[in-house]
Parts: C-alpha cells; sequence; structure tokens
C-alpha cells in the first residue's frame, strides 16, 4: 500500500503532467518521495522513473526536434548539475529554494496576466541564468524543468516542436546525471524495485496525456505551462 501510495499512482499523475507541459513530473514525484527516501536519492528515482516516457514522448515528436537548439545549454545545464550533485550533502538551500519559487510565481503571473502570449527570445545573459539555475536544482533536488521549459518554449512555433526539444533535453539529462548518482553512490541496485513501479505508473500518465495534447494547440499549452511555473513557485516556496 505505502508503494502504491507514494510512488505508482504519484508516477501517473506525474506522467500526465509532463505528458501536457513538458516537465513538471519531478516537482509532483518530489512531494511523495522523500517520505519514504531521502532527497538526493528522492531525487534519483524520480528522474529515472521518468524514464521511459520521456523517451516516448522524444519519439513521438522526433520529427519537430531541432537538435542544435538543445546541445549548448545542455552543456551549461550539466556543467552546473555536477558541481551541485557534489555539494548535495553539504549546502542549505531553504533560502535559495525560497528565492527561486518567488521568481517563478512572479514569472507565472506576469505570463499568464500580460497581453503578450509569451513568445519571445531571451537576451542571452537571461537564457544562461536560466540553464544555471535550473542545472543547480536539478543536480540537489531533480527539478530543473520551470525555467527551461520557458526558455524552449520562448523558441518553439508549434507544440510538437516544443516537447520534441524539452524532452529529448530531459532525456540526455537523466542519462547523464542518473550515471554520475550510481556513480556517487546516490543511487543503487535497491533502488531498482521502486523504479521500475513508477515506470509503469509514468507510462500510463503519458499514454492519458497524448490524448490530451492531441486535442491542445501551442496556446493552450503555454497557458498550462505558465500555471505551472506558478505551481512550481508555490512548491518551492512552502516546502
Amino acid at each position: 500500500m505505502t508503494t502504491l501510495f507514494f510512488v505508482l499512482l504519484p508516477a501517473v499523475l506525474a506522467g500526465i503532467v509532463q505528458g501536457v507541459t513538458g516537465f513538471g513530473s519531478a516537482i509532483v514525484l518530489m512531494v511523495f518521495l522523500p517520505s519514504i527516501l531521502p532527497i538526493p536519492q528522492s531525487a534519483g528515482v524520480a528522474s529515472l522513473i521518468m524514464s521511459i516516457s520521456n523517451l516516448m514522448l522524444a519519439w513521438r515528436y522526433r520529427h519537430s526536434l531541432n537538435l542544435k537548439r538543445i546541445i549548448w545549454p545542455f552543456l551549461v545545464y550539466a556543467s552546473v548539475a555536477f558541481i551541485a550533485l557534489r555539494l548535495v550533502n553539504s549546502i542549505d538551500v531553504h533560502l535559495l529554494k525560497s528565492m527561486l519559487g518567488g521568481l517563478l510565481v512572479a514569472l507565472s503571473g506576469y505570463f499568464l496576466l500580460a497581453k503578450s502570449d509569451g513568445r519571445k527570445h531571451y537576451p542571452i545573459y537571461v537564457a544562461i541564468i536560466f540553464m544555471v539555475i535550473s542545472g543547480f536544482f536539478n543536480g540537489l533536488f531533480g527539478i530543473g524543468g520551470p525555467l527551461m521549459a520557458l526558455y524552449f518554449l520562448s523558441l518553439a512555433n508549434t507544440k510538437e516542436e516544443y516537447l520534441a526539444c524539452i524532452q529529448t533535453f530531459f532525456l540526455m539529462d537523466q542519462l547523464y546525471v542518473t550515471s554520475v548518482r550510481f556513480y556517487n553512490g546516490i543511487l543503487g541496485p535497491n533502488d531498482i524495485p521502486l523504479i521500475l513501479i513508477g515506470i509503469v505508473g509514468g507510462v500510463i500518465g503519458t499514454i492519458i496525456a497524448n490524448r490530451i495534447t492531441a486535442r491542445m494547440n501551442i496556446q493552450m499549452i503555454k497557458k498550462c505551462v505558465f500555471s505551472l511555473i506558478g505551481i512550481s513557485g508555490l512548491f518551492y516556496l512552502f516546502q
């Protein structure tokens, strides 16, 4: 019953959220997993739970992928995530999480209330800040999606293009960061049963999400993304 409540059912919800908005699965899972696992381990399990779902989505939208668009952001993001992984047991980030939460709530409110639809290319320094912050919190908690979603959304003309880029980006991230976590002993063979149970839930959620997104356009996706960014901010503020 514990596994059902804290792993399987949250994974179904995480799959639905990730499939519709392109991110957010870790936010859902990190509400539940720390109840049964340490936070660093929870972050690693949450990432791997969505690995098959990310692969499914990346494959589904592969024809809309712009690979050049994700290479250099990934290099920045992954480098910072590596540093954060080395600091995971020695840094108190409660204040930083609260500051990030406030930023995300403010961004969400701006994009939801502004007349602009949020489609603009960010200056290079803003994009780099997004990548650094996302990589840092991904390394610590497995939650690096909100600002990267804003970045890829600002470049996309269609929902397929957006979902292709962000899902491939997160798939690359999972392969890289998971390898580092196993190497550092944060994850181990004992975590595999929980991961496999979660994968089943994630796949079910992704299948449901695919039926939902088939009826959505890029504007609807944007509203969902901006709303979830606000929810992400509240999660950071009050966790």
